[in-house]
């Protein structure tokens, strides 16, 4: 846990040498807990791994646990803006939600390792979980506003509650997102993003969407949608 501190509390830097050496420390944090682990996440490990003085810690945070709630609300606004749609992309429901899945699965990616140590110590630790909240609610919310939009132009299922659905939805994609980093899963990011999309698409009844007439394929097809001419 490291040493007592016995300096007044810190308060924000108001130099820029000062928020260069906060945010070297909140790095270095990130940098111990992801190649480390949790049990070396303290206070002479991140000031060492920063270059800095022990004491130099404490010139910027309370303790371990405020330096953890630093790096963890850093992690989450470089997931949140990273996963943001470009302005890019062309104005096609679908097209938008592939990107959208996409960006979401390789930010994930870059933040699961603390992500996974904040879900453990979420339980017991009010900070992390309001922190926790917060990234759900960015997404869940966006998802719904989305939904919404598309239900007033008639594209989607106007009986679906959004806000129900984005959080059903967007579980799903947690979920997978979850599985790819932590158990290996042998997909590959195309397949995975082509499968998630889809599913968001026919779950939401929305027009344009590859699997939109699947059914009527099938049934023209004597059964599947992807048999060929003679039946196999």
């Amino acid at each position: 846990m490291g040493r007592q501190r016995t300096k007044p509390a810190p308060t924000p830097p108001t130099t820029t040498r000062g928020r260069r050496t906060r945010d070297a420390l909140i790095l270095a944090g990130r940098e111990v807990l992801e190649q480390q682990g949790w049990s070396a996440f303290s206070p002479e490990a991140v000031a060492q791994a920063a270059g800095v003085s022990y004491g130099t810690f404490y010139t910027y945070f309370e303790s371990r646990d405020d330096l953890l709630h630093h790096v963890v609300r850093s992690v989450a606004g470089e997931m949140l803006a990273s996963s943001l749609a470009s302005p890019d992309v062309v104005d096609d429901p679908y097209a938008k939600l592939v990107e959208s899945n996409r960006r979401y699965l390789r930010a994930w990616d870059r933040a699961s390792k603390v992500l996974r140590l904040v879900d453990q110590g979420a339980a017991a630790d009010e900070a992390l979980r309001q922190i926790v909240l917060e990234i759900r609610e960015f997404y869940v919310g966006r998802a719904t506003k989305g939904l919404k939009r598309l239900q007033d132009a008639g594209l989607a299922n106007p009986d679906l509650d959004t806000r129900l659905t984005a959080l059903a939805l967007g579980s799903m994609v947690e979920q997978v997102a979850h599985a790819r980093s932590s158990m290996e899963e042998p997909f590959d990011e195309d397949m995975i993003v082509d499968h998630l999309s889809r599913l968001w698409a026919s779950a939401i009844g929305l027009r344009g969407a590859p699997d939109e007439a699947w059914a009527a394929r099938a049934d023209a097809s004597g059964g599947t949608a992807s048999a060929d001419a003679d039946g196999n």
